[in-house]
């Protein structure tokens, strides 16, 4: 069964920083491409970030560069997403995705190209 436990999330203020991760179990790891997607209340469910089954592609909203990073560790089948200089409109449940990307190079920016979704953390940023 796989499961995919985000953590980190919490009450920041504007400005501040969080690290989120996603614990992945019941799948390999390294054969998947991870992405970060959130949602705010009354919103649909945005793509945030994304990266490439080794490591060695990201990808942002045009928005977020330069704020929000993504790495992930393929021997403890985690990722992450920090989040600095966080705005007020940051405020969201933030979830983390696999895709299946074995045989394919291309890694989505659409919930629709994702397999499996977690339970999703809180980001809350005070103004």
């Amino acid at each position: 069964q796989v499961r995919l436990v985000e953590s980190g999330g919490g009450l920041v203020q504007a400005g501040g920083s969080l690290r989120l991760s996603c614990a992945a179990s019941g799948l390999t790891f390294s054969s998947y491409n991870m992405g970060w997607f959130r949602q705010a209340p009354g919103k649909e469910r945005e793509f945030v970030a994304a990266i490439s089954r080794r490591g060695d592609s990201t990808y942002f909203v045009d928005s977020e560069k330069g704020r929000f990073t993504i790495s992930r560790d393929n021997t403890k089948n985690t990722v992450y997403l920090q989040l600095n200089s966080l705005k007020p409109e940051d405020t969201a449940i933030y979830y983390c995705a696999a895709q299946f990307g074995l045989y394919s190079a291309t890694v989505g920016r659409m919930t629709s190209q994702y397999t499996y979704f977690g339970q999703g953390t809180q980001v809350t940023v005070s103004s």
